[in-house]
């Protein structure tokens, strides 16, 4: 029997006695009128303020306090994982009352954090959620949370990049027969790091292979009685089984991210297949596009050629669905999952919702009920606070790829699970941890170019069968010289590279290459394929004979063979992505 930290849930009452409790504490006189009361609908309610681009309550001055609400009646306690209470949240995390006085409609921080939370929406739908318009007192008590102690971040934002693990659970609690097994504990069936760059100009958008071979490390857990159980780890197993097995919480798949990318992950969102149906249809529907029919018939997905509106149990087959697609592989349902998120991003900052307090009411709501998080952002105001500092990027600089695998050999003929590109997936987790985009972006005023290549790169390469180069080990890493000339031989061509031994000097700080003005041409080509940074380079004043080596000396930066030592400026040629505002991409 697989032990697993136990969510506390508390009834729910209506959306409509909830946020009356919620506002019963302003220092307002008006209240909430309860659905079915005059008629109206308390979405209704709310309408845009043009001066400060926030939603607010609108009601009758002169309508009484409603007698069915009162001040502790719809107060309740945030779900939390560890079984503990959690305070009330302050009420200034409410709204303020609407200013009566009319004033010239203008775009402001508050409207673009609203603009940048919707989109954050679509992103998150198939795999964790952040919420629709997270300014409503009322939505806090539809929260769970999760300590995951020191594997995340315990600030809310960063003055630096800022790293989001969104993972969708494939646990079908609540959701009947006809989705699998309703007992199933969940494991990490849809899983994307969201890198948002230092200056917030772009976002890289990664996607995780469940069935990428990896190892997951021990991981500390908090129990329901507030103790910590150390879950052991695991050796080449399947990626997804780093959330739910053996009791393994979000924490335990943040901390396999980090293992395997190196990008140490600051807070994840987590939401399962309810939030894919009730977002969906709470913004009235997701655009696809498919280049070919489908009809699969394990995801009852039946669906013609040509540009489709999805929602509810559609939008869930759609996002499900592998069998139709492609090669019928989890690599093909990832492309249907970012076609989905680019879609939903562009409907969330259209102005049909985000003009629509009725829209934003219910994507709020099935948002906020859906969402589990890890509680150092688990309320609404620390959510709008994480909204805010991510407002800035477009999403035409928010990139969606995949990690670069191949099949794995161990399978034999019959492929079932992947294992990393040695070179490109490395490549990709260095651009990240570098804070690089995938995709080209538009710096903003004053800021330096880094992308412009230094003197000592630029310039002709000589072909990989006239570079010559003998490689000495300063790495202090036992075999690098040869591993790195194995490397060079058999997947560059170099075959003129030489092994040097020991570096004479010792160990070396960093990877260094010497070579004469007459072999730059060697030098750069040897730069590219290693990502070898200029600083590297160090030329001479001499020619040098014309069969006489470059001397590579690897140094403590070295990090395996084919690894690059600087930072790629462009993605690796031939992986998976796609840019979000892209509204060309079809199923194929």
């Amino acid at each position: 029997m697989v032990n697993r930290p136990a969510f506390t849930r508390k009834t729910r009452r209506s959306s409509a006695q909830g946020a009356g409790a919620a506002w019963h504490r302003r220092r307002t006189r008006a209240t909430v009128d309860t659905q079915g009361h005059r008629n109206i609908d308390p979405a209704d309610q709310w309408v845009l303020d043009p001066e400060t681009g926030s939603y607010v309550l609108r009601i009758d001055p002169e309508q009484p306090p409603s007698p069915s609400v009162s001040a502790q009646g719809g107060r309740r306690e945030r779900r939390e994982q560890q079984g503990t209470r959690s305070t009330p949240s302050n009420p200034s995390d409410a709204p303020n009352r609407a200013s009566r006085r009319k004033g010239k409609p203008r775009k402001s921080r508050k409207k673009k954090a609203l603009v940048w939370t919707a989109a954050t929406v679509g992103f998150v739908l198939v795999a964790g959620s952040i919420g629709g318009y997270l300014v409503y007192q009322h939505f806090n008590n539809n929260i769970t949370t999760v300590d995951v102690g020191d594997a995340g971040n315990k600030n809310v934002t960063a003055d630096g990049p800022v790293n989001i693990l969104v993972i969708g659970t494939d646990s079908r609690e609540g959701l009947g027969k006809e989705y699998g097994d309703a007992g199933s504990v969940g494991h990490a069936d849809t899983t994307i790091l969201f890198h948002v760059s230092k200056d917030r100009t772009n976002a890289t958008a990664l996607s995780i292979p469940r069935d990428l071979i990896t190892d997951i490390p021990d991981c500390p857990t908090k129990q329901k009685d507030g103790s910590t159980k150390v879950i052991a780890g695991e050796q080449k197993v399947r990626f997804n089984t780093s959330l739910g097995q053996e009791g393994r919480d979000p924490g335990c798949t943040m901390r396999a991210v980090k293992a395997l990318t190196g990008v140490s992950v600051d807070h994840f969102m987590m939401a399962n297949f309810t939030a894919v149906k009730d977002l969906s249809t709470a913004v009235g529907g997701v655009d696809i596009c498919l280049a070919k029919p489908i009809k699969d018939p394990k995801s009852h997905l039946d669906l013609g050629k040509g540009h489709h509106k999805v929602s509810g149990d559609d939008a869930l087959a759609f996002v499900r669905t592998r069998h139709a697609v492609g090669f019928g592989g989890d690599l093909d349902r990832i492309k249907l999952q970012q076609q989905f998120l680019g879609s939903m991003i562009r409907q969330m900052k259209s102005g049909d919702t985000l003009t629509s307090p009725s829209k934003l009411w219910k994507l709020a709501n099935a948002a906020t009920k859906a969402l589990t998080v890890d509680s150092a952002i688990g309320s609404i105001s620390k959510l709008s606070d994480l909204a805010k500092d991510l407002s800035a990027v477009d999403t035409k600089n928010i990139t969606f790829a995949t990690v670069p695998v191949i099949d794995n050999p161990a399978d034999g003929k019959v492929h079932k699970t992947v294992i990393l590109d040695p070179t490109k997936a490395q490549q990709v987790f260095s651009m990240v941890k570098s804070d690089i985009s995938l995709t080209a972006v538009a710096k903003k005023p004053g800021t330096p170019d880094a992308s412009k290549a230094p003197d000592k790169l630029s310039g002709s390469k000589a072909p990989a069968s006239q570079v010559r180069v003998k490689v000495f080990n300063g790495s202090g890493v036992t075999g690098a010289a040869q591993d790195t000339i194995n490397w060079l031989q058999n997947n560059k061509a170099v075959n003129r590279s030489t092994n040097g031994g020991n570096a004479p000097a010792g160990t070396a700080a960093t990877t260094t290459l010497v070579y004469a003005p007459n072999q730059a041409d060697q030098a750069r080509a040897l730069a590219a394929m290693m990502g070898l940074p200029a600083s590297a380079l160090q030329p001479g004043t001499v020619d040098a004979a014309a069969k006489a080596n470059m001397t590579l000396t690897l140094g403590k930066d070295f990090k395996g063979a084919g690894t690059p030592i600087a930072a790629p400026t462009s993605a690796p040629e031939g992986i998976q992505k796609v840019v979000a505002d892209d509204k060309s991409v079809c199923a194929k």
